[in-house]
């Protein structure tokens, strides 16, 4: 198990201002950052991929979609779009030295048309992953897509819809990931749908119910912690968490209020539990 932190606590464009806070989360006892994709400008990517490398840190990346690159679009030239900007994304993740890039990238956060999928849309969905999944394997990154509740998108809600989602695609280098916030939301059954995510099951973010420090609200966890030691995951628990600082990023996240007093204390705070959580489960 390795343990990573979101840098969307801080900032949507990772930069040198940021770059301080690599060395002191490393001086906690992180193993590595999750790196927000959005820009793509190698020399930038590459400055982070040194700073990263002197705080002895890895790292993972994560990207979404827009309405203009949409996989699901009726246009084909938007899914064409999107396959290109789904391509950018795995070559900035490469250069930033990332071998997993994961996010929502089956359909653009915050898109509601009033009824559920259609058969067409997870055909062109499928068709669009898997030309990422090959560009990915030729890059050597993995792809985890990222389900959402209901009130973000009405594509991809559960886990077990996600997994369905890599069999369709059928590429060993397209994976589904886990949240604990959407799934808090959407799951009926937390230990299912983690056992239930079988061996497609590449990532998860530990994000708590109202987005602040993992350990302070409703989560499931106990029952998150074992499913996750019993379906033998290894891989990286992220902790995902946003706040105020940001206007736009909390309007995105609808953070209306204070959830914590520093990103400092999420980081501490959250690292500490996620530890002990994991430690507990596997006794």
């Amino acid at each position: 198990m390795k343990t990573g932190l979101n840098m969307l606590l801080w900032t949507t464009h990772v930069g040198q201002e940021h770059f301080p806070l690599f060395g002191k989360l490393k001086a906690m006892g992180y193993d590595g950052v999750e790196i927000p994709i959005f820009s793509h400008d190698d020399a930038h990517y590459a400055r982070i991929r040194k700073e990263l490398d002197n705080s002895g840190l890895e790292c993972t990346t994560v990207t979404c979609i827009s309405d203009q690159s949409n996989p699901i679009s009726p246009d084909k030239p938007v899914r064409a779009e999107a396959v290109a900007q789904i391509k950018a994304a795995i070559h900035t993740s490469t250069v930033v030295g990332s071998k997993l890039l994961c996010g929502p990238i089956h359909s653009p956060v915050g898109s509601r048309v009033g009824r559920g999928r259609t058969d067409d849309e997870w055909k062109w969905c499928v068709e669009v992953m898997q030309q990422a999944a090959e560009a990915a394997q030729r890059a050597g990154v993995t792809l985890g897509i990222e389900y959402l509740n209901r009130f973000e998108t009405y594509f991809l809600n559960t886990v077990a819809d996600a997994a369905k989602l890599v069999k369709a695609v059928g590429h060993p280098n397209f994976r589904t990931m886990y949240d604990t916030f959407h799934a808090n939301i959407e799951e009926r059954d937390i230990y299912k749908a983690i056992t239930g995510a079988g061996d497609v099951l590449e990532h998860v973010h530990i994000s708590e119910n109202d987005r602040g420090i993992p350990g302070r609200g409703h989560v499931q966890w106990d029952e998150t912690f074992r499913a996750l030691r019993a379906n033998g995951y290894d891989g990286w628990l992220t902790i995902e968490a946003f706040g105020r600082a940001l206007p736009a990023l909390a309007a995105a996240t609808c953070i209306w209020r204070d959830l914590f007093t520093s990103e400092e204390e999420v980081a501490r705070e959250g690292l500490r539990f996620m530890v002990q959580k994991w430690q507990e489960a596997g006794r």
